[in-house]
C-alpha cells in the first residue's frame, strides 16, 4: 500500500505518513491501531522482530475492512448528523437485501 493511500485511509497526509515511518514524528497507540487495521494486519505485527510476511487468520479478517468497505467506513465516519448517519446505514441495508 502506498503512503499516499494509507494517509487517505487515515484522513491524514502523506508527509505525516513519512515522519511516522522515518521516526522523526511520535506515533500515539490509537493510531497504531487504526494503520493496523487499514493494513489488515495485528497491532503486534508492528513490533515483531522477524520479516516473516504477516498471517492475519480468517477469524480476524472479517473484523478489517477492505477496499470499498474502507472507503464508505472512511465517508461514513465524517457524517456528524445522527439523522444522516441513519439514512447511511439505511440505504446499505436496503441495497444489500437479496432480491427475489
Amino acid at each position: 500500500m502506498s503512503q499516499e493511500r494509507l494517509a487517505e485511509i487515515l484522513g491524514i497526509s502523506f508527509q505525516q505518513v513519512q515522519r511516522y515511518e522515518s521516526g522523526k514524528n511520535r506515533i500515539s497507540v490509537e493510531r497504531i491501531q487504526e494503520m493496523a487495521a487499514a493494513l489488515g494486519v495485528t497491532v503486534t505485527y508492528f513490533f515483531a522482530d522477524d520479516s516473516a510476511p504477516p498471517v492475519v487468520s480468517e477469524e480476524l479478517e472479517r473484523y478489517f475492512p477492505t477496499g470499498d468497505e474502507k472507503t464508505l467506513l472512511k465517508y461514513f465516519r465524517r457524517v456528524s448528523s445522527k439523522g444522516d448517519r441513519q439514512f447511511v446505514i439505511t440505504a446499505a441495508r436496503l441495497a444489500g437485501k437479496k432480491k427475489p
